[in-house]
């Protein structure tokens, strides 16, 4: 049974420990906090990164609010989120090599491994029902927080972006910090939501979740084609490599291997070949929106591993939507983070970085896509209008500033950050990659807003969106002028309620006042698109 109240630490799990990556503090404790607390007992075994070991997990979440105590015999009764059996592994690549504090896969099982347990779906923290989980170790990320800022930043526009919840962790009645216990990308109703390829016809055209990665011992599709400058010129020692995510190679048939290389073939081809005029001829194979959206989520970042590494994408059945489309993943060394391959500038393009990826010898550049799409005029031109119809909603700066508030609230506001600065303690100490040492987590928070702030104005310059100017009646506040804004428009002048309301956007004829002048020019513009 699962030990649940704070024990005190015997020197027999003192000696297991030592094989599972410990603290460097074993000695802190939770009495409360706001966070979910997760107990993982894997009874001394060594967790391994490879093969998946059988442990046992519980989850403690109270509701409406209520605070979470680790001592359960002294507060019972708490609301238990999941308690059973797991399949658990390490995960990550640098997240795992370069970072004392490792991270975690898992999976819920009906038994334990040994018995032949199965993995099974359930809901996690409110997130949908899945079998396949993640816990992230935020450690080289001292903010702890880029990964879900990126995440809730750019849910707005991505058709999925995986959710996730900061959690305090125990392993084997051992305090080790704070963790992000997140969706990962995978195929799922709350997911992805992709059948399985078939075997012919239609069926056979999806669905598939591929890669852009390094081939790191998986099996890859290798790309015809090789990653290119900044001007345009192949470099034709590198290549573009592709592993199979969702379904695994192993369950895979030959034609479906056949179909899926052969349509990333196509995809790319429609690409290297684009010429101005022509990109109808790629959109075919892409959604540009989706990579437009994609696109500008990691360039806000700056993020060193963008395009080129956990690239996931996806394809549905042709009868569905035959285009590939992008997801985000794998942001903890975005947003200033990095110390190498300029990830802590915010004046460059990171779709060019090829020119400092090949000089510093990397063999994983980013695929030639970003470049020939960035060639095209029209897609250009979308993306501008994109970043502005964004900058005007969902990163608008003092919303974007509110989330990183937020987030760094529900560390600090019951001492969970404190707890894992004392598990590892690194402040003032350089930890792989970090640019910026700070001296405290306050420090590291201003240095991330003040980044961003610098960021977000480098590319309103490039991209040409004057922060200050308005998108008159977008009374709702949300990039766009339709049918939602007119009912919004209804509902201040009946109700007075500002809630939701952006007043200079609501000021439709510009005279310093809201009223039904505003109404009759809202009404004239969406029926006649014009002002």
């Amino acid at each position: 049974m699962l030990v649940m109240a704070v024990l005190a630490m015997t020197g027999t799990a003192r000696a297991w420990s030592w094989w599972n990556y410990p603290p460097d503090n074993m000695d802190v404790q939770v009495n409360s906090t706001n966070l979910p607390i997760v107990w993982i007992d894997v009874d001394g075994q060594i967790i391994d990164r490879y093969e998946r070991i059988t442990g046992r997990m519980k989850i403690i979440c109270n509701e409406d609010g209520q605070l979470n105590y680790a001592d359960t015999i002294a507060h019972p009764g708490q609301h238990i989120d999941y308690e059973g059996y797991i399949a658990i592994r390490y995960r990550g690549s640098s997240s795992y090599n370069a970072s004392d504090k490792k991270p975690y896969s898992f999976r819920p099982l009906d038994k334990p491994l040994e018995e032949g347990g199965e993995k099974k779906k359930v809901n996690i923290l409110g997130m949908g029902k899945d079998n396949n989980w993640a816990l992230l170790a935020p450690y080289a990320d001292k903010s702890m927080m880029r990964d879900l800022l990126a995440f809730e930043v750019s849910r707005p526009w991505m058709e999925y972006t995986p959710q996730g919840r900061f959690c305090e962790l125990y392993l084997d009645g051992i305090y080790y910090g704070v963790y992000i216990l997140t969706e990962v990308v995978s195929k799922g109703k709350h997911r992805v939501n992709l059948p399985d390829p078939g075997d012919s016809g239609d069926d056979l055209t999806g669905g598939y979740i591929m890669e852009v990665n390094r081939p790191d011992g998986e099996v890859t599709h290798i790309s015809k084609y090789h990653p290119v400058s900044r001007n345009g010129f192949a470099y034709s020692d590198k290549y573009i490599n592709f592993q199979y995510k969702s379904p695994d190679y192993e369950d895979l048939t030959e034609d479906q291997v056949t179909y899926i290389k052969g349509r990333i073939d196509q995809m790319e081809t429609a690409l290297w070949s684009y010429r101005p005029g022509n990109e109808e001829t790629y959109k075919e194979f892409i959604d540009e929106t989706n990579f437009i959206d994609y696109q500008i989520a990691q360039e806000l970042g700056h993020n060193v591993d963008a395009f080129r590494l956990s690239g996931k994408f996806f394809k549905r059945r042709d009868s569905i939507d035959a285009r590939f489309k992008m997801v985000l993943w794998d942001m903890n060394l975005a947003y200033g983070n990095a110390d190498y391959y300029f990830g802590w500038r915010t004046d460059t393009w990171i779709y060019q970085n090829n020119d400092y990826l090949q000089n510093y010898g990397d063999s994983q550049l980013i695929p030639f896509w970003w470049y020939r799409l960035n060639t095209n005029p029209n897609y250009t031109a979308a993306l501008k209008s994109r970043w502005a119809q964004y900058r005007r909603s969902n990163l608008r700066q003092d919303r974007v500033m509110a989330t990183v508030d937020s987030l760094a609230n529900v560390l600090t506001s019951h001492n969970a950050e404190q707890r894992n600065s004392e598990a590892w303690p690194r402040w003032g100490q350089y930890v792989w990659p970090n640019y910026y040492i700070a001296d405290n987590y306050q420090d590291e928070v201003n240095y991330l807003k003040q980044w961003l702030s610098d960021r977000i104005a480098w590319m309103d310059d490039k991209l040409g969106f004057d922060p200050t100017a308005y998108l008159r009646g977008d009374v709702d506040g949300d990039g766009y002028v339709g049918m939602d804004d007119l009912t919004a428009l209804i509902n201040y002048l009946v109700t007075g309620n500002t809630t939701g309301i952006d007043l200079i956007g609501a000021d439709v004829d510009d005279n310093g006042s809201i009223g039904m002048d505003d109404l009759t020019a809202l009404i004239n513009y969406l029926v006649y698109n014009t002002w």
